[in-house]
């Protein structure tokens, strides 16, 4: 099982190049950045955290500069965004930022997708809260296209081009492993539609068995074969060895530990995260 370390990247935290670079050299498999471009001052939707929004959510950094940063300070370590919000972004510029960022690092991008939960925040890029889900479906089968296709055409209710020639390709192939990131059932189906993996964000330990194995049916009913699809768990409470163990056991792909954001509290945390991961 591989490790990663999630962190919203700002102007106060530790650099992304830096928490990249210590990373890699404690042994961690991939780094992974959040998104929100903006928090609408006027925001009626709550935090999914319970109280207060953190500040971290409108001083994050764009999610692709950020990696190209961390990118460009190490050699092995796997790139993820953690999620990006897909349905915030014009699908033809996201394919762009995608491919460049896996051609500049090699091929090491992890795309983590998700439909988000700021009402307001994705109104404001024009996608109405209830049809964000259709909207996130076409945009990455859009993107799909544009990464696989010579000249890509793409005709939806959200999503329409004709005959675009889009370079560079993403060194993966066919393109970046897509990632879902999602607690329901509903989203899991999401997972074997369009995507190559599933991120359970929210999902207790002891509900994951069973859920693993909704994802695994799902898949076989699909057509799909079961173990082509990840999971990689977010863990936002360090886990211990006997979760660590459990999660094994389960065939998790990876565990993505949230960091503290502060140079003096995050070395020394990933020192015993990467102690813990033996």
């Amino acid at each position: 099982m591989d490790y990663g370390a999630v962190m919203f990247p700002t102007e106060y935290s530790i650099a992304p190049d830096e928490l990249a670079r210590a990373l890699e050299e404690r042994g961690f498999e991939s780094v992974w950045f959040p998104e929100h471009t903006h928090i609408p001052a006027s925001r009626k939707s709550p935090w999914p955290g319970g109280g207060e929004l953190p500040r971290d959510y409108w001083s994050a950094y764009d999610p692709f500069i950020a990696l190209m940063a961390a990118a460009g300070a190490t050699k092995r370590l796997k790139l993820g965004t953690g999620i990006c919000l897909v349905i915030e972004r014009d699908p033809i510029v996201t394919a762009k930022e995608v491919a460049t960022l896996d051609r500049l690092s090699g091929g090491r991008v992890l795309f983590g997708i998700g439909g988000g939960w700021n009402r307001e925040e994705m109104e404001h890029h024009g996608t109405a809260f209830a049809k964000r889900w259709r909207v996130l479906r076409e945009r990455v089968l859009a993107m799909k296209a544009l990464w696989t296709q010579e000249e890509a055409s793409f005709h939806g209710e959200f999503v329409n081009f004709d005959r675009a020639i889009s370079f560079p390709k993403p060194v993966q192939t066919p393109h970046p492993p897509i990632l879902f990131g999602g607690a329901t059932a509903q989203g899991r189906a999401r997972v074997v539609d369009y995507c190559d993996g599933w991120i359970p964000i929210d999902v207790l330990l002891d509900d994951l068995p069973a859920a693993i194995a909704d994802l695994r049916q799902k898949a076989q009913a699909a057509g799909r074969p079961p173990d082509e699809l990840s999971v990689s768990v977010f863990a936002f409470k360090p886990p211990t060895p006997d979760t660590v163990k459990r999660m094994e056991d389960m065939a998790v792909e990876r565990v993505t530990i949230v960091a503290p954001r502060r140079l003096d509290e995050a070395l020394p945390f990933l020192d015993r995260m990467a102690t813990l991961a033996g």
